[in-house]
């Protein structure tokens, strides 16, 4: 739990005489408390530039500082005093002047604190006196004593016994050095004697070596008779000398130590032979620590204790007797404090103060006591009395407030204690700010502070939101006058006061809590396994109190470490939105990852386990062992590490030095927990083998390679396979088949024998020795069967026996065809045909099938034209019948049947003569309403282009369709008899209703599919007539007035564009075009961009050659307004640019395009005789804009109201011609209109006949005009449709 809001240094400060510390706030007068000072000793190294003493103390006033050196006023020369506290700095010039012991002094009017004595010692630079030392002369046997008296230093300091070339002195039991650093020698020989004995004194704090004069020793020999000789060989060992000690002298010592120091007593002897060292303690046994080093000659024990003082003894004996010494060891201890030094206090004026000084040590230390610093004895006759270890102020007052030192000593050195002395009343002082701010989360712990000063102690006590009630309750704890919430919740938000009051007054502050949500990881990491070098993600999705925005961050651990969160250049960790990627994942990025969301007040962690997996390790130690032959090995190995995917199979791989050096191929495969591979080679190849694992991630890298494995040569272990018998020629039978594969030679000299014979037929075999892999077998009977066999040798012997494979000679084309063909029609373009089979032995050769060839010779409709069109079916296998489809209704058809085999086709088979039924017809190719009337409307149509049979008629059926649910209200049907029949008038229609007609055309078989249009007939009050063309779209919306009309509208087709031109008027060069064209097979319409007018084209490109299209060019960009003109194109078929594509070369059009004249010539001329006559046109009722063209007088209203059915269905009849010209004119609306509603579709505008009173045209004797266009004249092209057209209902 983290704790917010944390205790102030200063809590509750109302402490009675007895408190057992002190600590007040600054905020409040006080004497000076020392908080930082150097300990001593103070050694001054040379390699130091600087040495700092320190002295700081706190207290109010901020206090003044002094310094004494050895007990005199200190003002030190050359320093720099830094004056926010009294720590100065000595340079090291004349640093030697400035050794000795200092104490600082702080002082404020409240009083003066002081530190202990600080020592700095210069030591200077060791070194050896220069001495001339003569050498030392003794008899063998005699002791030696080599004196080293090494200078004082800096400790640590390491003596060393050497000789001039740097060589040590071997020491042993007679010669040692000893702790003093001299050298010793129980007795000398004769091989002591040397003139370069060394005494080297090194200091490692300083890195200081200092070599004191070699010294000599002359040991000289006794003569026989102990007379001592210079001379001669002539030497006997020396008298045996009784023991004695060179250190220590006399018979005791005292060895005075203090606790946890480490005793050492040493005892050095001499004699001859070499005495040996016995250590004990008088009257107890030795202590478990003791250790004795330097060869037996010093005891030691480490950390003496007071229970180590005693009586020691050390003996040193030998074979003349023995000598011994005893040590007096006393332990004792410096001054210490028994428990703690002595508390500050704080009380009220008018109570007694104890100030008690409990101390201990060895000799017992003395106590001296001072005021301020300045030394304070007892006066029986005040209040102040000093009694030994203790002060009293008996009914102190406030002028006894002070710093009283309390300082013991003893031989080993002392210990001082400042103890601050308050005596003072005071009311209580809040240190707390008021209205603190104090944030938790749900469910933690906050402690809102109230640290208090005051004297007496003051009571505390805490309310919330204004209210005279202390808080209680299990949850709110005080803690040293603060209060604590225990497990916070959302309603402990608010504003608590804290109140402190005692005898001298009252205070208080408010504290301002705000509880808040606590951080959560809603969606912590999952633990996932990702394979090497591909890229891993861990989420992390946390809520947290959104007003700790500022403060939230999202960190991620791995294993403990913090994952940095500022992206290195090239660092594979990105950090983002809750999500840790780590790029390019290896081995080293597995582990526990820790995801910590946390605020400034608390914080949560998720953790997740990321596994890479990795392609395995190498297997290492690839050992070979034969079997039961050189070629039969085992191979073992150890497997690598699978990193954490587990092996699923070890892959063995071989290399041969003969055939493919270099090239590794696979060998065996072995189980995953399997370590070893029974191998079984081949023969004659030099081997080497290695291994490598697979696991889910993949293939693992292969291991060493093994030493090569030669093995011996042997005959092939297997035949050739997949041996072919093929006959390319009648009388020739072709064997191949696969060689041995070199590896599988097994050894040199391979080559194969051929054997064969008739099947059936016990014949000898015959027997062919061949080095290829084919060989041919010559003037066989055709389509023989023969039993082949083929074996493998090498010049170590035979393969095992062969297997007998059956195969046939060269095969012939067939000589016989199928016999009793028979066919049944099945329906108008199916039919069933039926065979005997051809005798097996005509076939010669293997049964491939039976093709069927029919031939349609003429279709019934022309059958005059002869047709010839060929076509043919292949049906594999053995089989007696056939289904073959695709046939045309109405026609008449020859058959004939062969046999084939993979040598070719056999004769065909005597043909067979039969007639398919008529059919169905296809689709009308176009129909259209127009001249809509009140209650009729005019239906033109085109016939279907395969009839399929003999056309008897057509069959209509009419829809009467309510607008508003599209639903079929009312349904009539009749039959139109006549083939040629191409246009019907319906009659007795609904008035301004919306009509769906659907159009099938018929024969004897049937009728077709049908074709569907829309249209609607007109109000009374609007005699317009309408030319609607198939639309899929029906509309209601009304139009508005029209753009007049463009000239010159013509048409450029090709077979795979069109371009649409024209000529706009100068007020029309700012109209904006759309040209829309639809494929009449699918009925999907597609609409340009905006073309301006004066551009004078469009070119309409990706069109399908061969294929009808409407073309519409439109004011507005929506098909459901009127177009301006619209007509029907075919594109050309590609590469048949003589081929004429229009309608003026079929008779079905022709002869509508005549009755159509002839009914519109009549129409013409009886409107013209009315005309003399003064009588109106008998038509339809001309609107507005038809009077700037005709001027004809009004007929009577009679005639009007009832025109003639027959010419005016051919009055609005436009003349479509067919034409080879590239450039068609298209349909256009002229100034003239005849359209009166085309809420169902675009109408096409109708060209008045005075356009074409000037030109060369004739008029027929009823008036209708025949002749070709000329002038402004206007012209429909019209294309034939090459298939039917979707229906749209």
């Amino acid at each position: 739990m983290k704790l917010v809001g944390s205790l102030q240094l200063v809590l509750l400060l109302a402490l009675t005489s007895t408190a057992t510390g002190l600590n007040i706030p600054l905020e409040v007068e006080q004497p000076p408390t020392i908080i930082t000072r150097t300990s001593g000793p103070i050694i001054a190294l040379p390699f130091d530039n600087t040495i700092t003493i320190r002295c700081e103390a706190r207290g109010n006033p901020p206090p003044e500082y002094r310094w004494t050196k050895d007990g005199e006023d200190f003002v030190p020369p050359y320093v720099r005093t830094d004056h926010r506290d009294g720590t100065f700095v000595l340079h090291k010039k004349h640093l030697i002047t400035f050794q000795g012991k200092y104490r600082c002094y702080a002082s404020n009017k409240m009083g003066t604190a002081m530190t202990e004595e600080i020592e700095l010692r210069v030591p200077s630079v060791p070194k050896f006196p220069k001495e001339n030392n003569f050498p030392i002369v003794v008899k063998e046997g005699e002791p030696i004593t080599l004196e080293c008296n090494p200078p004082e230093g800096v400790a640590p300091r390491q003596i060393y016994w050497m000789s001039i070339g740097l060589q040590h002195i071997e020491q042993d039991a007679r010669v040692s050095m000893g702790t003093d650093g001299n050298l010793y020698f129980s007795n000398a020989l004769q091989n002591d004697s040397r003139p370069d004995y060394c005494c080297f004194a090194a200091f490692s704090k300083i890195r200081t070596i200092v070599q004191k004069t070699a010294m000599a020793v002359v040991v000289t020999s006794l003569k026989p008779g102990n007379e001592s000789a210079d001379g001669g060989n002539s030497t006997k060992a020396p008298p045996v000398r009784i023991p004695g000690l060179l250190l220590p002298s006399g018979v005791q010592t005292e060895k005075v130590l203090l606790m946890g120091e480490n005793l050492q007593l040493e005892c050095i002897p001499q004699g001859y032979p070499t005495p040996t060292i016995q250590w004990m303690k008088m009257g107890e046994k030795l202590p478990l620590r003791t250790q004795f080093i330097n060869f037996g000659k010093v005891l030691s024990i480490s950390s003496v204790a007071e229970s180590d003082g005693g009586k020691y003894m050390c003996k040193a004996r030998n074979s003349a007797g023995e000598a011994v010494h005893y040590f007096d060891v006393i332990v004792e201890d410096p001054p210490k404090w028994d428990t703690e030094p002595p508390q500050s206090q704080l009380t009220v004026i008018g109570t007694d103060v104890h100030i008690k000084c409990s101390v201990s040590g060895k000799p017992p230390p003395d106590i001296t006591w001072r005021r301020n610093g300045e030394l304070f004895s007892d006066d029986p006759g005040s209040s102040k009395r000093v009694l030994d270890d203790t002060v009293i102020l008996h009914n102190a007052r406030a002028e006894d407030s002070a710093v009283y030192q309390c300082e013991a000593s003893n031989s080993h050195g002392s210990v001082l204690a400042n103890i601050n002395i308050m005596v003072m009343n005071m009311a209580p002082r809040i240190l707390t700010r008021d209205f603190q701010e104090y944030a938790v989360v749900v469910g933690d712990i906050i402690i809102m502070n109230c640290s208090v000063f005051s004297s007496p102690p003051a009571t505390i006590s805490w309310a919330k939101n204004g209210t005279q009630e202390t808080i209680e309750g299990e949850r709110f704890l005080p803690f040293i006058g603060s209060l604590q919430i225990i497990s916070a919740k959302k309603n402990d938000s608010g504003k608590y006061v804290c109140v402190a009051s005692n005898e001298e007054g009252e205070s208080s502050v408010t504290a301002v809590l705000d509880v808040k949500d606590p951080t959560k990881i809603e969606y912590p990491p999952q633990d996932v396994q990702i394979i090497s070098g591909t890229t891993a993600q861990l989420m992390c999705q946390a809520e947290f109190d959104e007003s700790l925005r500022g403060t939230f961050e999202l960190v991620w651990r791995k294993d403990g470490e913090e994952i940095p969160l500022v992206p290195e250049e090239n660092s594979r960790y990105f950090m983002g939105n809750g999500m840790l990627q780590i790029m390019s994942v290896n081995l080293s990025d597995q582990g526990v990852y820790t995801c910590i969301a946390r605020t400034s007040l608390d914080e949560d962690n998720a953790t997740a386990l990321l596994t890479v997996l990795d392609v395995p390790d190498a297997p290492k130690n690839l050992k070979i062992s034969e079997l039961k032959s050189p070629r039969n090995v085992s191979l073992a190995w150890i497997p690598g590490s699978d990193h954490n995917s587990p092996v699923t199979e070890f892959i063995v791989e071989y290399e041969e030095s003969q055939w493919e050096p270099g090239s590794w191929k696979e060998l065996q495969k072995v189980p995953g927990n399997q370590a070893t591979a029974a191998l079984a080679l081949q023969g004659h190849l030099n081997y080497q083998f290695r291994v490598y694992a697979v696991n889910g991630v993949g293939p693992g890298p292969p291991s060493e390679p093994t030493g090569r494995h030669k093995t011996p040569p042997a005959a092939p272990e297997r035949n050739p396979e997949n041996i072919k018998i093929q006959g390319h020629l009648p009388h020739q039978m072709d064997i191949s088949w696969e060689q041995l594969l070199p590896i599988e030679q097994n050894g040199p000299g391979l080559e194969y024998k051929v054997s064969y014979r008739k099947l059936g037929v016990e014949d000898a075999w015959t027997e062919h020795l061949v080095k290829r892999q084919s060989f041919d077998v010559k003037n066989t009977s055709t389509f023989v069967p023969y039993e082949i066999k083929i074996q493998s040798r090498n010049s170590h012997g035979w393969g095992p026996d062969p297997k007998v494979v059956t195969g046939y000679s060269g095969e012939d084309v067939p000589t016989a065809a199928p016999r009793d063909i028979a066919v049944e029609v099945m329906n108008t373009t199916v039919l069933r045909v039926s065979w005997t089979l051809a005798p097996p032995a005509t076939v010669r050769g293997h049964l491939g099938g039976y093709n069927v060839h029919w031939l349609r010779k003429r279709s019934w409709l022309n059958p005059n034209k002869i047709l010839n069109e060929r076509r043919s079916l292949s049906f594999p296998g053995k089989r007696t019948h056939a289904i073959v489809p695709g046939l045309e209704p109405f026609s008449e058809y020859r058959l004939t049947v062969n046999v084939f085999n993979k040598k070719g086709n056999g004769p065909n088979s005597d043909p067979v003569t039969f007639n398919t039924p008529e059919g169905v017809p296809e689709q009308v190719p176009i129909l259209t309403a127009s001249n809509a009337q009140k209650d009729s409307i005019l239906l033109v149509w085109g016939p279907p282009q395969e009839k399929n049979g003999v056309l008897t008629g057509y069959l209509l059926q009419h829809h009467l369709i309510n607008e508003t649910t599209l639903e079929v209200v009312d349904s009539q049907e009749m039959n139109i008899t006549g083939a040629d029949t191409t246009h019907w008038q319906l009659q007795h229609l609904e008035e301004n209703s919306l009509y769906r007609f659907h159009l099938r055309a018929c024969t004897r078989a049937g009728c077709g599919p049908p074709m569907a249009q829309e249209s609607r007939t007109v109000t009374p009050a609007r005699h317009n007539c309408s030319l609607s063309f198939p639309s899929s779209i029906p509309s209601n919306s009304t139009h508005p007035s029209l753009v007049p009309a463009l000239l010159n509208i013509s048409s450029y087709v090709s077979d795979t564009f069109a371009k649409i031109s024209w000529t706009a008027r100068e007020e029309q060069q700012d109209l904006e075009l759309y040209v829309a064209y639809m494929n009449n097979r699918d009925g999907n319409w597609l609409v340009s961009e905006a073309v301006n007018a004066s551009r004078s084209f469009h070119v309409i490109d990706d069109l399908k050659p061969g294929t009808v299209y409407t073309v519409r060019l439109m004011a507005k960009r929506l098909l459901d307004n009127a177009s301006l003109f619209e007509d029907v194109i075919q594109t050309r078929v590609k590469g048949a640019e003589s081929q004429q594509s229009d309608f003026s070369t079929q008779g079905w059009f022709i002869g509508t395009m005549c009755a159509v004249a002839l009914l519109t010539l009549v129409a013409l001329m009886a409107c013209f005789v009315r005309k003399q006559r003064g009588g109106k046109y008998a038509g339809t009722p001309p609107p507005t804009q038809r009077r700037d063209m005709f001027s004809m007088e009004k007929v009577k209203e009679k005639e009007d109201l009832h025109p003639d059915a027959e010419s005016q269905g051919m009055n609005d009849d436009t003349f479509c011609a067919y034409s080879d010209s590239e450039e068609k004119p298209l349909k256009g609306r002229s100034s003239c209109s005849l359209t009166g509603d085309d809420a169902l579709g675009d109408s096409v505008s109708r060209d008045s006949m005075v356009d074409y009173a000037d030109g060369e045209g004739e008029f027929d004797e009823d008036g209708s005009f025949i002749g070709e266009y000329s002038g402004l004249a206007h012209r429909c092209s019209v294309s034939e449709p090459s298939g039917p057209q979707p229906v749209t209902v």
